[in-house]
Parts: structure tokens; sequence; C-alpha cells
């Protein structure tokens, strides 16, 4: 999985569609191996990112669990830590 693509389920607050629609970006750039696409190609690749979104949002939607919402910060400082360990020299 690329990497800049970061779990969106189950977060207090939940995830906004500017998060959606980053991964969705994301995803297409990995599938289509091109971060800019031609001319000829925008349009088409404008459009799954759009549709790959609303597929995500609707999944988000229906997704259920048990377990209790995670929180951004905490989340967030746990990456940082593992990146830290992960690049220490």
């Amino acid at each position: 999985m690329c990497r800049n693509i970061r779990p969106l389920n189950n977060f207090e607050p939940p995830a906004t569609s500017s998060e959606v629609t980053a991964a969705a970006l994301q995803y297409v750039r990995k599938v289509s191996g091109t971060t800019k696409p031609s001319q000829a190609n925008q349009a088409a690749f404008d459009r799954a990112v759009a549709e790959i979104a609303h597929l995500t949002e609707h999944l988000l939607e229906e997704l259920v669990t048990t377990a209790p919402p995670k929180n951004r910060e905490v989340e967030a400082e746990k990456a940082r830590a593992r990146a830290a360990l992960r690049y220490a020299r």
C-alpha cells in the first residue's frame, strides 16, 4: 500500500471529505503510475479520483466497529515516534 494513504476509519472526529479525496488521489496516482497525468488523460484521472472518493465515503459510513474511536493527535504522535526510531542514526 502507498505509504501516503492513511487509515480513515474509526477516528473522532470522522474523516473529512478532503482527507478522503487526498487518499483517493494517492490511490489513483499509485495505480496509474503518475503524479501528473497528461492532458489527454486528465479527465479520466479526475473522474477516477472523484468516483473513488465517493465510494470511500460510502464505505466509511457503512463500516461498523466495536473499538472505541481513535484520537488523531495520539495516533499522529505514535507515527512520529515510529518514524524517529526508524530514521534515527
